[in-house]
């Protein structure tokens, strides 16, 4: 029961990846975790998922993906969460791709975000639901993080909780039931790893009306998101949720 899982849904870029290692990596660094300690499922590549009752946490990457794509692989991985959430099974939290997965999974609804892409280390402000949250309770009215999405969650599923939103995006933290959270934006990456991905984005995000050079000006440490990712991990292993 002490080994936590995490489903990758994707890889980075492939100058990153050479440079950073792949999405899991980037968890297990963030997470404080040992390898050792972790089972990473490939279900982007039709990998089994296991039974989530013999699990002390699950992980969800990012991905390139979208889930508006409905991709088969996406789907399964889509109704395994919603078993586990639903039956309370495991503690669950998912990042990016994973938290729309979530959303999805559950009854609400993912799409184009109209107001285009959010990238770089942006300020996210907590709502009111925030403060009698596990997890978010301790975190400050407003935070940085880092963020690289073009769809998002349009609408919640039935009952979700809404803890925190951005300038671009209502709904950058949810909490769905007792013990499953989702995460819009990405505590398992460093300030390098932002940087990394607004350079190998440079002539999309020109195209797309961004400033490239304003957002690595503005790339920066976001300690608070991270200290999310490692209390879920620490609260999860000892049972705390």
């Amino acid at each position: 029961m002490d080994r936590l899982l995490i489903l990758q849904t994707g890889t980075t870029l492939p100058r990153l990846a050479a440079r950073r290692g792949d999405f899991a990596a980037w968890f297990i660094r963030a997470a404080g975790l040992r390898r050792s300690d972790v089972d990473t499922v490939r279900v982007d590549r039709g990998e089994a998922l296991p039974s989530a009752r013999r699990l002390a946490a699950v992980l969800v990457t990012g991905s390139a993906s979208m889930v508006t794509d409905r991709s088969d692989w996406s789907e399964r991985t889509a109704a395994w969460l919603a078993s586990a959430v639903r039956s309370n099974a495991v503690p669950v939290l998912g990042i990016c791709y994973g938290h729309q997965l979530l959303a999805h999974g559950l009854g609400g609804r993912v799409d184009w975000n109209p107001l285009g892409r959010q990238i770089g280390t942006q300020s996210l402000r907590t709502g009111a639901q925030a403060t009698t949250d596990p997890l978010f309770a301790a975190v400050a009215p407003e935070f940085r993080a880092q963020t690289t999405h073009q769809q998002f969650v349009v609408e919640v599923p039935s009952g979700a909780q809404v803890l925190a939103s951005s300038a671009l995006d209502p709904h950058q933290a949810l909490r769905f039931g007792e013990r499953a959270w989702g995460l819009q934006f990405h505590p398992e990456f460093s300030a390098g790893i932002m940087a990394g991905y607004i350079r190998g984005r440079h002539e999309r995000l020109v195209s797309e009306g961004l400033d490239p050079v304003r957002l690595l000006r503005e790339c920066g440490p976001t300690p608070q998101a991270r200290w999310l990712l490692r209390s879920f991990v620490r609260l999860a292993r000892v049972g705390g949720l």
